[in-house]
């Protein structure tokens, strides 16, 4: 019973926000490959963060291994064999699904759905042509070669990648609800 109690508070601990705050706002700014922690405009800490493979315009649809400009909502945040830890952001937004209807690359089932899910709270439809699956994450394990890459190159499929001690920082800030503004 200790046993099971000792991995309950660990568990708890990894994943509970620590510094948490209402007011907490997540600023990512794209062109100095920054991940801010604001509180009422001021930085409390600031991460170096690596974006999506495919350039600095915004996501356009699944595959294009672009992050997204915006802003959003963490709505999940849940440990990840791949990549340490993972906090899903509410992606796509509305003016991605508007933009998305307007070039005809979903459909307008599509873009109701995901209206709906936002009008609900809820995490949008991630099976659409825009993708989905978009968040902050570490780096998987950490080898020499892989921290190298991270700290020159970006490497997500669309993604914020930060170092693995570094989304465990971060996760004590945020909770469910959290804003974040990714800008160029």
């Amino acid at each position: 019973m200790k046993t099971i109690l000792v991995i309950v508070l660990f568990i708890s601990s990894v994943f509970a926000p620590v510094y948490a705050n209402k007011d907490i706002e997540i600023v990512i700014v794209r062109s100095a490959h920054e991940l801010q922690v604001k509180l009422a405009g001021s930085t409390l800490r600031t991460f170096k963060v690596a974006f999506g493979s495919g350039g600095r315009k915004a996501k356009l649809f699944e595959g294009d291994h672009k992050t997204p400009l915006g802003t959003y909502y963490i709505k999940r945040v849940r440990s990840s064999d791949r990549f340490h830890l993972f906090l899903q952001i509410n992606y796509p937004n509305i003016n991605d699904a508007e933009r998305a209807l307007q070039s005809h690359i979903i459909s307008k089932k599509e873009y109701q759905a995901i209206l709906i899910a936002h009008v609900k709270g809820q995490l949008p439809p991630q099976n659409t042509a825009l993708g989905g699956s978009i968040g902050f994450h570490g780096i998987g394990t950490e080898t020499k070669d892989k921290i190298e890459i991270h700290e020159f190159v970006d490497w997500t499929k669309g993604c914020i990648a930060m170092r693995n001690h570094e989304i465990d920082e971060l996760n004590r800030y945020i909770h469910i609800g959290t804003k974040v503004s990714i800008i160029n």
